[in-house]
């Protein structure tokens, strides 16, 4: 399988932003774009011209980076957003939030969305009392999520419990962290997805 294994920090000083992608040491003052606030590279202080494309192929880049999709399931994440009824920007974001890797970050088990991917591939995560070791798995409404009882004692876990309640929780999951258990109430609207992605330009992108 096809995957990125460059430096994190290189993407976020890209996107010249903070995508969050290294967990405790994007809020340090080590952090690389804390230090160097400009695109990796000979040319990255150089001016560019910021075309319409430009600025939608970066928005499409920088989403696809936050959640840790490549292009060809991106696009197909695209695709089925299109089909669906509504608008297809707030379809896409719904569907990349419902992805179990995803969840598992936003619940706080894990520091990033990289250590939830990982996570989930070495089967710690149980969806209705079912293993699932497939971090694209989308979740449903109603889903019950946990860490299986053989996992709880893991360096990993017990840290999450210590620390928990220190990450923001979105209002459609609740999180039981004493029994490290995830409730989906439903799946999110738009103005609870905190993102920071214009999702209209991804569309307009994507629709030339």
């Amino acid at each position: 399988m096809a995957r990125y294994t460059g430096a994190d920090c290189k993407r976020c000083r890209r996107e010249k932003m903070k995508l969050f992608l290294k967990g405790s040491k994007c809020e340090s003052p080590k952090c690389p774009i804390e230090i160097r606030p400009y695109p990796p590279g000979e040319h990255g202080r150089g001016r560019t011209k910021d075309s319409e494309y430009l600025l939608q192929m970066r928005e499409k880049q920088k989403c696809a980076r936050i959640y840790g999709v490549l292009e060809k399931q991106f696009r197909g994440y695209y695709d089925e957003a299109n089909r669906k009824q509504g608008k297809t920007g707030e379809n896409l974001l719904r569907i990349l939030e419902s992805r179990l890797d995803n969840v598992v970050y936003r619940a706080g088990f894990a520091k990033s969305r990289d250590m939830a991917r990982q996570v989930v591939r070495h089967g710690h995560i149980l969806v209705n009392g079912h293993k699932v070791d497939i971090p694209s798995f989308r979740v449903s409404d109603n889903d019950i999520i946990e860490v299986r009882e053989r996992s709880l004692e893991l360096t990993p876990f017990v840290v999450a419990r210590a620390e928990a309640g220190e990450r923001t929780v979105p209002a459609w999951i609740e999180v039981i962290p004493n029994r490290m258990r995830i409730l989906v109430h439903s799946l999110p609207a738009r103005q609870v997805i905190d993102t920071p992605v214009q999702e209209q330009l991804i569309v307009e992108l994507y629709s030339k």
